[in-house]
């Protein structure tokens, strides 16, 4: 889908548009914009290439831009969307797969009135607006592994509570996991958005205004901080792993413990039943008047004994 977006306050049909957005965009849509403006769209596996040779381009005062995507809570695609762009002083291109909230934004601007008047203005409007995205990812996800982190460290587990507890466990562990995939998602793109906008900063300085200049390096500015931050993240994330598989481990010791201490208090009884069970004829105990009930009293003395002896050691 193409839809163009002229200055403020230039009519909307008859004057050229200062930002084209490109969504899902079809082969012929590519062809009009290389007809009508000289620019090649690149296609979705262009834009999809790892290398920072074919992710940032300059031909001239045209620039083309790419970088991953990340939108955890809004892909239904389960391939990484990239989102492109191609920048000259007179015209923005952007190339998505996939709808994004920043996008929205600007349109809305736009149509407002109170929106970029040239392209470079809209595309420092739509990086603000992504760098402001990927910092609400981050709040949301710190939000979560706190959440997480206070069920994790909870004292005062009862005992019988103790099921629950490995099932929360479980849980909580998964819920780590995905936030450990989405902050990898993020930080590859804020990787790719401090590439783009440094390498944008350096190619157009001859031509771009100083108050989108200013702009650039202030997102550049927050970019670094939401790197450090996404640092944070990651350490604090590995801490609430090790910790839940160090609680799973010590509940998988403590089951251990039971069926061995289990497996060695059975043994003297077995050994006392199947030695008195074997009803040789010369067994003394076999004439004994009360000999059952010895036995039985042996069998119970064997089993409390090692039980004492565990619960004096601590080991129960």
């Amino acid at each position: 889908m193409l839809t163009a977006y002229p200055a403020a306050g230039a009519p909307r049909t008859g004057s050229k548009p200062v930002w084209i957005d490109l969504l899902q965009p079809t082969p012929e849509e590519r062809d009009r914009i290389a007809t009508e403006y000289g620019l090649r769209v690149p296609s979705r596996e262009a834009l999809q290439e790892i290398e920072s040779s074919s992710r940032l381009r300059a031909e001239g005062q045209v620039l083309t831009l790419s970088m991953p995507l990340a939108v955890p809570q809004e892909r239904t695609d389960p391939v990484p969307a990239p989102i492109g762009f191609i920048l000259s002083p007179t015209l923005l291109v952007s190339v998505r797969f996939t709808e994004l909230h920043g996008f929205t934004e600007v349109r809305a601007r736009l149509e407002k009135g109170a929106a970029p008047v040239d392209s470079a203005a809209a595309f420092a409007a739509l990086i603000e607006v992504l760098v402001d995205y990927r910092a609400d990812l981050l709040e949301g996800i710190n939000g979560k592994m706190s959440a997480v982190s206070k069920r994790v460290f909870v004292r005062h587990i009862p005992r019988g509570r103790r099921a629950v507890l490995n099932g929360a466990l479980r849980e909580m562990l998964a819920a780590v996991g995905a936030a450990g995939e989405s902050l990898s998602e993020i930080r590859e793109s804020l990787l790719g958005l401090q590439r783009l906008v440094g390498f944008t900063c350096e190619m157009a300085h001859d031509w771009l205004r100083p108050e989108i200049q200013t702009r650039l390096t202030t997102a550049r500015a927050d970019l670094d901080s939401l790197s450090d931050y996404e640092v944070h993240l990651w350490g604090k994330i590995q801490f609430l792993l090790d910790a839940i598989l160090g609680f799973i481990n010590t509940d998988q010791n403590d089951s251990f413990k039971v069926l061995t201490i289990v497996s060695v208090v059975g043994i003297p009884p077995t050994l006392i039943a199947s030695m008195y069970g074997m009803n040789f004829h010369n067994m003394p105990e076999l004439s004994w008047r009360y000999g059952y009930q010895f036995g039985l009293a042996l069998i119970v003395l064997s089993t409390i004994l090692p039980v004492l002896w565990f619960k004096w050691r601590g080991w129960w």
